[in-house]
């Protein structure tokens, strides 16, 4: 099979340029005057205060008419400069700073006027629609942490739903709403889009929420005013050090979560070191949980309040029980493997005991179904067939993540693992020797080759990586390929029955990003199409795929 990629040329796949996915809004929002948004606001009011505001956003483009238009400084812009566009699509006002309402005086609409629109946002948006702590809402589960909150957060939605509970979810992946999902777009939604799928969720009859809240979500202010009614903590490693200086200052972003005015309770993984100073400086009720065999001080795990034992694994899930006060277990099956993922399920349900579900309810569901039932898009996802190697699609991107998915895959393949990754661009450099040395440490071959370049040389970040892997390892076996499209035929030429692939980094994703520009692009759908192309067996098609074909 050496010479398979000069029977296919994956690289002309029709490139389609990805829009940006849309806002959920409330299908019938109630009407809220002008003049009361900039009272409540304290701000500044230039035109009618009865003017009726139906909804608030920060996009130009997908407005709705009715909405009241945010214009914010941006790094390059300021967000005024598009207050006409957005007029001409139906905004009814603008949300500003004094700069801004300089600059769209011209609009025709009236202005609100604030010191800082950033930190007013949250606030406008809650009350437009009508979402504060002080409103009738949904059960609010949060899941913070570097690795595992999609995971824990798609889980959750899975259990509730399990469980018989009208649920809802809001992902890097996808936003649910009582089973109608759409395509995510930030990890942790801005503030006007956060509040209006609340309110969407709380017409469609929504009982609980899981929501995937990312440190950026706390200080670029997208969750103030938020009181979450059981707050998780997954883990903290290596990641983001091109938004905070250091892991202190990244810790630091995360830690408001865990108190008073942000949560009522919390459930803390102890499996990281950031763990037990989470439960120590937390000042609400906290549970923890742990799972010994992955976690960086077994000890310290030991003597957390829960604990989750892998009781087995195989290509298409993983067992474990889960024991708890009072001699509670449960004993399960997740549809992903890893001992990470047992590890997130237990939080999972464990943040549901918390929430005031009763154990018997869960227990008993999860007996019933003889496992759980869950869709954890690009999760260490099996997009393979049932012959030929093993071909994996993971959204991980850090050290910690490759290290742990890396072991789940080793444990259910008999023959060789093959990892197949990139790195972003335009995000922490810091972190790619680490990938690379993880990659090598946990593989038996590596195919390094491109993922989100954005605005960076796409060469120079495969040199870092390349670079990275030989000073792990210069015997290593370690290849080249570019573009993805490419590396994927390559590693399938590599790879034979009992063999694994697992390709990090795109995961659900369905773009890449290229110079700013977002080009839809399915990781899945291009491993479906090398494996066919190879003679082996491979599902039909592998949801979503962007290029439109079956």
């Amino acid at each position: 099979m050496d010479d398979v990629t000069d029977k296919i040329d994956l690289t002309q796949l029709p490139r389609v340029r990805r829009t940006a996915p849309t806002m959920l809004r409330p299908r019938d929002p109630q009407p809220r005057r002008l003049g009361d948004l900039a009272a409540h606001l304290g701000a500044d009011l230039d035109g009618s205060a009865d003017t009726l505001v139906r909804g608030i956003t920060l996009s130009s483009t997908d407005i709705v008419p009715g909405e009241v238009f945010v214009g914010i400084r941006g790094a390059h812009r300021h967000g005024a400069e598009f207050a006409g566009q957005a007029v001409s699509r139906g905004a009814v006002a603008v949300l500003t700073d004094r700069e801004g309402a300089d600059i769209a005086a011209g609009a025709g609409v009236p202005l609100v006027v604030v010191a800082d629109p950033r930190l007013a946002l949250a606030d406008a948006a809650s009350w437009v629609n009508r979402t504060s702590p002080r409103d009738e809402l949904p059960i609010l589960l949060g899941t913070t942490g570097t690795n595992g909150k999609t995971s824990v957060t798609h889980l959750l939605e899975g259990i509730l739903t399990q469980i018989g509970v009208t649920a809802g979810a809001s992902t890097s992946a996808e936003r649910v709403v009582a089973g109608e999902r759409v395509v995510a777009g930030l990890t942790s939604p801005e503030a006007p889009e956060f509040h209006a799928q609340l309110a969407r969720m709380r017409e469609a009859g929504v009982e609980a929420v899981a929501i995937e809240v990312s440190a950026q979500a706390v200080t670029r202010h997208r969750v103030d005013g938020v009181v979450f009614d059981v707050m998780a903590f997954t883990n903290l490693s290596h990641d983001h050090l091109d938004d905070y200086a250091d892991m202190e200052e990244y810790y630091r972003a995360k830690a408001p979560l865990f108190t008073s005015e942000r949560a009522r309770r919390a459930v803390v993984s102890l499996d990281s070191a950031a763990g037990s100073r989470i439960a120590a400086e937390a000042d609400i009720p906290v549970v923890t949980i742990a799972t010994p065999e992955i976690a960086a001080d077994p000890e310290a795990a030991r003597g957390a309040d829960w604990i989750v034992e892998v009781t087995g694994e195989e290509q298409r899930g993983t067992s474990f029980r889960l024991s708890g006060p009072e001699g509670r277990v449960l004993e399960t099956t997740v549809p992903v493997i890893g001992a990470h993922m047992a590890s997130n399920a237990g939080l999972g349900i464990v943040m549901l005991l918390e929430a005031g579900y009763a154990w018997e309810r869960i227990e008993e569901a999860l007996t019933r179904d003889g496992r759980l039932i869950a869709w954890v898009p690009g999760r260490t996802q099996l997009v393979s067939g049932t012959e030929g190697p093993a071909v994996y699609v993971d959204f991980g991107h850090t050290p910690d993540a490759f290290e742990k998915t890396l072991a789940a895959v080793r444990r259910v393949t008999p023959g060789k693992v093959i990892m197949l990754f990139g790195a972003d661009g335009d995000r922490d450099a810091t972190k790619r020797h680490d990938m690379a040395r993880t990659a090598v440490e946990g593989s038996d071959v590596v195919v390094i080759t491109d993922h989100h370049p954005r605005h960076e040389d796409a060469a120079s970040i495969r040199a870092t990586l390349l670079e990275g892997a030989r000073l792990a390892d210069p015997r290593h076996e370690v290849y080249e390929v570019s573009p993805p499209e490419r590396a994927i035929v390559k590693a399938v030429s590599l790879a034979g029955p009992g063999d694994a692939i697992l390709w990090a980094g795109p995961g659900h994703q369905n773009y890449r990003d290229i110079e700013g520009v977002q080009w839809g692009y399915s990781a899945r759908e291009l491993s479906r199409r090398a494996l066919v192309a190879a003679g082996w067996p491979a599902p039909d098609r592998v949801w979503p795929n962007p290029y439109g074909d079956e």
